[in-house]
């Protein structure tokens, strides 16, 4: 309507908005950095389960134990932890790996991924 004034809030509702947003952004930095530190984990997960496909088709087709473990070292994440063995015509490969969230931190826990494949008979 003309000529009428407009609103205007309270002096005691001043800095509300900024007191919000003093709470709710270490809240949202929070939420951010446990996200982030998901999709790490599940990117390792997949590093290791990849490693371990590889390595085990390697180990199926005969190759040396010790060419298979470079091998999944080479693909796999940084300081992962290979196992081996070939048990009732089946190559098992396990890779576990740290998950890192920040340079510098211990790791707060461990991924991993296995793969079993059946040996290839003996030509």
């Amino acid at each position: 309507m003309p000529g009428t004034r407009p609103r205007t809030r309270p002096r005691r509702d001043r800095g509300t908005v900024t007191a919000e947003i003093a709470v709710a952004l270490p809240c949202l930095v929070v939420v951010l950095a446990v996200a982030l530190a998901c999709v790490q984990a599940a990117t390792t997960q997949l590093e290791c389960v990849d490693a371990a496909r590889i390595g085990a088709r390697a180990l199926a087709r005969g190759q040396d134990p010790s060419a298979v473990r470079s091998l999944v070292s080479r693909v796999g994440p940084r300081d992962a932890v290979v196992e081996l063995s070939l048990s009732s015509g089946f190559a098992h490969v396990s890779v576990t790996a740290p998950v890192r969230i920040l340079s510098g931190a211990s790791p707060p826990f461990r991924v991993g991924g296995t793969a079993s494949i059946p040996t290839e008979p003996d030509s």
